[in-house]
């Protein structure tokens, strides 16, 4: 219980400064600190991190979130999110785990060498520079969702990554707009992996109630600081993750 209190803040503080991340906290602490297989962590995930990322996009709503690209790539998660749940249910948990780290790393270089400060088409451009960024915009989606559907994560980490390096979106514009896709990721996800499952309530709710409540505080917090500092600290703990992810597999 104490564990689940504690990662449930770590994970609720994630989602509020960076706009994502909190899914690549909450499978790994699911499963190695609270003990769940990953069968019962990947839709448990779902459910705090989407709860979570609706808490922090309140705050947020009035600094600018592109409303269009939540549509674009939100709608074609959905689908996406199906077709990976259908894939990870075929799948060895330890591989899934392991893929897991391995699309961390990347995310992680991706942020720390990609990432541009200046608004791109997608941002704030006119309705014919929003038309050429769309097909980028589904493509994203689109392997967001499955991923979501695979590996139980909002897709966060990607997201954000998107959003800047493919869409333009300043890092403070994306941080919000990815919140809002999470939410719908996170429900598509978790729909597609409730068939059969049982939510454990007492251990739901220890994680979700310090998630949400740290996600609200953090995001108030994460206006203070810089777009630099928000990316590399999302990227230092997308390698600290994923080396703990590596290890705990590995080990058992």
């Amino acid at each position: 219980m104490i564990s689940a209190l504690v990662l449930g803040l770590a994970v609720g503080i994630v989602l509020g400064v960076v706009g994502g991340g909190g899914s690549i906290v909450a499978v790994p602490a699911l499963v190695y600190g609270v003990g769940m297989t990953p069968a019962a962590a990947i839709p448990t995930s779902l459910l705090v991190v989407g709860l979570s990322s609706l808490a922090a996009l309140l705050p947020r709503i009035r600094e600018g979130i592109n409303w269009p690209l939540v549509l674009l790539v939100g709608a074609a998660g959905i689908p996406a999110a199906w077709a990976g749940a259908a894939v990870g249910r075929l799948l060895d948990p330890g591989v899934l785990m392991l893929a897991f780290a391995a699309i961390m790393v990347v995310a992680g270089i991706r942020m720390l060498t990609g990432t541009t400060e200046t608004d791109g088409s997608c941002s704030t451009g006119p309705a014919r520079a929003f038309r050429s960024c769309a097909p980028k915009a589904v493509g994203a989606g689109l392997l967001v969702g499955f991923l979501t559907g695979l590996l139980g994560v909002g897709g966060g980490f990607l997201i954000t990554p998107a959003l800047t390096i493919l869409l333009g979106l300043r890092m403070k514009q994306a941080v919000g707009t990815s919140l809002a896709i999470i939410v719908v990721n996170s429900a598509a996800g978790f729909s597609a992996h409730a068939a059969g499952f049982t939510i454990n309530w007492t251990t739901t709710l220890a994680f979700a109630v310090p998630a949400i409540l740290g996600s609200v505080v953090a995001a108030r917090l994460a206006r203070r600081l810089k777009d630099k500092h928000i990316r590399v600290s999302f990227a230092v703990l997308i390698f600290a993750v994923a080396a703990w992810v590596t290890a705990g597999t590995v080990t058992a």
